[in-house]
């Protein structure tokens, strides 16, 4: 991402927030939305000059920027980037969630995966190197930020990435529309957690799947016969993972 633009309001802010950002564009006459002002006041709090362009410059800059664009630091980079390795020696709490995604190939979901995985208090995210979406301008909008935030581990291998989480702790829960038994028919894990979720069309690869503690599924009990990645995420962590842990301080949706 070192070398892209950064657009949408949301991702800006957060990108403002995390010291990625050295100048940012507004179009002019753009609405003086809640939103925009928020842009403008991290962008003061940090700093950074905001330029008034006409949207002509900001279309040929960017097709989807929505009014805002920011120009990033120098080899910025996304936070805590990680390999395989680091999963052995990364400093996971004990109660530490980490969200895993087996071949998500749209940028759309990925960041959508994120936004969830961020809100929901995870650690960590680990993501395929290829045949995988990556952090992409689109990536990063549809997270709204999170991928600013969240500590991203992309790896080889799955399977033996879900390995170093076991030797260090982690209980590894699958996602699976042909496991046996629901979430509901499941007590809730305990200690480290991660949850896998598999690619949006195949799911899980069968390596993966033999590498989780635990297969649940989502009972659906509609007409739709699945759910996208990012929903099903939301879906296995709220309603699954999450409820039985204390929260100290929980954070209200912004």
């Amino acid at each position: 991402m070192s070398d892209e633009l950064i657009t949408g309001r949301r991702a800006v802010v957060e990108a403002l927030r995390a010291g990625q950002v050295k100048e940012v564009l507004v179009a002019v006459g753009a609405r003086d939305t809640q939103g925009l002002r928020t842009v403008r006041d991290e962008a003061r709090a940090a700093r950074v000059p905001v330029r008034a362009t006409d949207r002509r410059e900001l279309d040929r800059l960017a097709d989807d920027h929505r009014g805002v664009v920011a120009r990033p630091v120098a080899g910025r980079a996304s936070p805590a980037q990680m390999g395989e390795r680091d999963l052995a020696t990364f400093p996971f709490g004990p109660e530490a969630l980490v969200v895993v995604l087996d071949g998500i190939t749209d940028p759309q979901n990925l960041g959508a995966a994120a936004r969830t995985a961020e809100a929901a208090g995870a650690e960590a995210l680990v993501t395929r190197a290829r045949r995988a979406a990556g952090v992409t301008p689109a990536a990063v909008r549809a997270s709204a930020g999170a991928l600013e935030h969240l500590p991203h581990a992309v790896v080889a291998n799955i399977g033996r990435a879900l390995a170093r989480l076991q030797e260090v702790g982690f209980f590894v829960v699958g996602l699976d529309e042909e496991a046996p038994r629901s979430i509901f028919e499941e007590p809730s894990p305990e200690g480290r957690v991660a949850v896998v979720i598999g690619s949006e069309g195949e799911g899980m690869s069968r390596l993966v799947r033999e590498r989780c503690d635990l297969l649940v599924a989502l009972p659906l009990r509609g007409r739709v016969g699945s759910l996208n990645a990012s929903a099903a995420l939301a879906a296995a962590l709220y309603g699954f993972v999450l409820p039985p842990r204390v929260v100290a301080s929980p954070r209200q949706p912004g």
